[in-house]
């Protein structure tokens, strides 16, 4: 495809998101009380955010030009936010994670491939030489420590490597002699025209045709420099004659500038920020200084004190300015105080209350006043975060790129002045920094001149610091992340991709639902939920911040039936650290409740540090285990001890922590529900797959046999195999696959064709998934 397919493909998504925005404006302002006509809109809405999803990240792979790319990354992530919000809407309305559009897909005349979740590319190319480096890095410190073994390395015998070293001799040899026995054959056969030429003379129809073979390649060469040269002015790729004014040099300079397109972007990116530095600088530091000093002052009158400066941490003198002008904060500090007046008149209300309450009998808070009744109301949108984010994007779309692309941009070149928008903000955000240190200081002269205030903020950040001293060894993220390498508690994760996760759509799913028949989840609606709530969120900073907060998963499923395979999977997609920590893995490290806890603050730290990180616990039904555990059972060895401390560890993790808590269980039903169900906010339950799943076109068993090295031919009856494989896991049938295709069975595979009977009798070897056991999970 050409570079204007992408930008079409852009032009349409951004087509499509207006009408999707105008829509919601339209049908979403209003309460709703019908349930199934709710239920259409947002899996309507949903289904159209996938489609420009799907179009928009296409088109930022393909596209060469970085601030085009930048502009489709913004709107990428909004569309991204949006779809996780409509997921939870519709999850709110239907009390269920699995959703069923066939009426839907229908209507929109679609595939239920086409509402397939892509897992956008940027994940990965964006971090590639930071993942390819702490790869590098986590494959020497296992080796180091005995716990990874170099893959081994075929020495090959004297008598084998003598024969390859003749063969390759030979051929160069034989090569060679063909070469120069040709080059003797065009030399006589040469020397023979010539003399036969000189015998009896060159005739005129010889000499004809000689001049005629010149004077037609000549101008077959002139017309197709012309076609060559009108075809590239055609696709843009050179400029019209009567544009071309510039020198030779001028020519070159563009010539190197299109091959070299993004690298001269950047310095001149780099050129502009210090120019705007440099000029605009100043007039921002002052701007910063005098708008701090109002707030001050205003602070100062209204509430009879200075305020305390906020920590770098907390946003500095952005918390404080909140890109606000001295009379909207004024305003805001009047509110303040008018409001803890408030509080404090309630507060004496209150207790006034509680008294005649308690003379009465009653309890005041339970009078069933100002009770809103949701169902009553009818349904309404929640408020999103990400609306603004994509109304930006369109805007900045519709201003700047849709009419730029109609002109002549085939180079792809950068736009001057959206670089100078974007560097602003930088230069701003640095100055600012500078600033805030300026104007701590004042505000302690501040309040040391006119309030007589002594700041207690020294003597209180030397207590911390012993403080910290005291409980925390100071240690780099390098040292922290050798030790748990080395303890195995981050361990390698495998190279598993979520489209390596075959299964296919249930087609029956709304025709169960309306015979009041639940239908089991099929393995495309698990691969959609590990990529919407694992996936998208860990790979981008924006979605993770202001999407809805998932911070624990759980997947719940009979043995086999990939659960670990899709935790690989989330790491490989995102790039992420992978920490297990489960009962297995931790039993006898760190031992006592001091190294429990310093374990889980080393995780925590380098899974921050160095995010995306996911947090896997299998077997995590042991941690809430109904059982007691024995009086005598070492505590180390005990798997509930992280019971208490993970909720704990849950709470320290913040929207801006791209950290996931992954839970694998095959027997949830032998935990504690209450404290299980409150650690987990998200349960996907994975059933054992369907027919379609095991039967259709390359899914399951063909998949399988095709990905162990067999061959599939007419003696091998694939519906056979899917019928009978009913009740048996992906793992089973994985077992089955490899213990038919053995090495000597792949050899003897030509003469003697895969046949359907030996799948069967490997298979039944195995124990399947009854019905009990399935009902029991739901």
């Amino acid at each position: 495809f050409s570079i204007s397919t992408y930008n079409k493909m852009w032009a349409d998504a951004q087509k499509d998101l207006d009408i999707q925005l105008q829509r919601e404006k339209e049908e979403f302002l209003q309460p709703e009380k019908d349930r199934v006509k709710v239920f259409k809109m947002l899996a309507t809405s949903y289904i159209n955010y996938i489609q420009i999803f799907r179009n928009l990240e296409t088109a930022h792979d393909q596209l060469v030009h970085w601030q085009k790319r930048a502009a489709i990354r913004q709107v990428l992530d909004g569309v991204i936010g949006r779809i996780l919000e409509m997921k939870k809407e519709m999850v709110e309305l239907e009390n269920s994670e699995f959703h069923y559009f066939d009426d839907i897909l229908i209507e929109l005349q679609l595939l239920p491939e086409d509402i397939e979740i892509p897992i956008p590319r940027y994940f990965i190319k964006e971090n590639l030489a930071v993942l390819q480096q702490r790869k590098k890095t986590l494959d020497q410190i296992l080796l180091n420590a005995g716990l990874q073994t170099q893959e081994p390395v075929e020495a090959t015998t004297s008598e084998e490597a003598i024969k390859v070293i003749q063969v390759a001799e030979r051929a160069h040899q034989g090569r060679h002699q063909a070469a120069f026995m040709k080059q003797t054959y065009l030399e006589e056969k040469r020397k023979r025209q010539t003399k036969l030429q000189v015998q009896m003379g060159l005739s005129p129809d010889d000499a004809a045709t000689c001049i005629q073979k010149v004077w037609r390649g000549y101008i077959q060469r002139k017309k197709t420099e012309k076609m060559r040269e009108e075809e590239m002015i055609f696709l843009g790729m050179s400029l019209p004659p009567h544009s071309k004014a510039t020198s030779i040099s001028q020519m070159h300079a563009g010539q190197v500038n299109a091959l070299q397109g993004e690298l001269q972007g950047r310095h001149e990116e780099v050129f502009i920020k210090e120019k705007l530095r440099e000029m605009e600088g100043p007039d921002i530091k002052k701007t910063l200084q005098d708008q701090i000093s109002q707030c001050f002052i205003e602070h100062w009158h209204i509430i009879g004190k200075f305020p305390d400066y906020p920590t770098k941490e907390a946003g500095g003198s952005t918390a404080i300015l909140s890109q606000k002008t001295p009379e909207q904060v004024a305003a805001e500090l009047a509110a303040e105080k008018e409001m803890a007046l408030q509080k404090e008149a309630q507060k004496r209300n209150k207790g006034k209350e509680e008294g005649k309450g308690k003379m009465k009998g009653k309890n005041p808070q339970k009078t069933g006043k100002n009770v809103r009744h949701p169902a009553e109301e009818g349904w309404k949108m929640a408020p999103s975060n990400f609306l603004s984010i994509l109304e930006e994007g369109s805007n900045q779309y519709k201003a700047v790129w849709q009419n730029r692309d109609k002109r002549w941009d085939f180079l792809q070149d950068h736009d001057p002045e959206l670089i100078k928008e974007e560097k602003r903000e930088e230069i701003e955000e640095e100055i600012r920094v500078q600033v805030d240190e300026l104007m701590r200081q004042e505000l302690e002269n501040l309040k040391l001149a006119v309030d007589g205030e002594r700041s207690d903020k020294q003597k209180k950040g030397r207590k911390k610091v012993r403080a910290a001293m005291m409980s925390l060894i100071r240690r780099t993220i390098d040292s922290l992340y050798r030790e748990l390498v080395e303890e195995g508690l981050l361990v390698k994760a495998k190279t598993v991709n979520l489209s390596d996760y075959v299964g296919k759509y249930s087609y029956l799913g709304s025709t169960l639902l309306q015979l009041n028949i639940e239908p089991t989840p099929s393995l495309a609606h698990v691969r959609q939920l590990i990529a919407l709530y694992g996936i998208l969120p860990l790979g981008s900073q924006t979605v993770h911040e202001k999407a809805p907060l998932v911070k624990a998963l759980l997947l719940a499923g009979p043995a086999g039936v990939g659960k670990k395979m899709l935790v690989h999977a989330i790491c490989t997609e995102t790039g992420a650290n992978l920490f297990n920590l489960s009962p297995s893995n931790i039993a006898g490290k760190y031992p006592g409740k001091n190294g429990l806890q310093m374990m889980l603050h080393m995780v925590l730290k380098v899974a921050k540090q160095l995010q995306p990180s996911v947090v896997w616990i299998g077997e995590t039904e042991k941690i809430f285990s109904k059982a007691m555990p024995k009086a005598e059972e070492v505590e180390e060895m005990n798997p509930k001890r992280l019971e208490k401390i993970l909720p704990i560890f849950l709470q320290a993790l913040k929207a801006q922590d791209r950290v996931l808590v992954v839970g694998t269980t095959s027997r949830p039903f032998n935990a504690n529900l209450k404290p299980f169900c409150k650690v987990y906010q998200k349960i996907i339950l994975i059933s054992r797959p369907d027919y379609t799943s095991r039967y259709g076109k390359y899914f399951l068993w063909k998949h399988i046999i095709l990905q162990n090295g067999g061959v599939i031919t007419s003696s091998l009856n694939i519906s056979i195999l899917a019928k009978l494989s009913s009740g048996f896991t992906q793992g089973h049938i994985v077992q089955a696959v490899q213990a038919v295709l053995s090495e000597l069975r792949l050899l003897q595979m030509t003469r003697k064709p895969l046949k359907t009977d030996e799948f069967l009798t490997s298979l039944a070897r195995h124990e399947p998934v009854y019905k009990e056991e399935e009902e029991t999970f739901k």
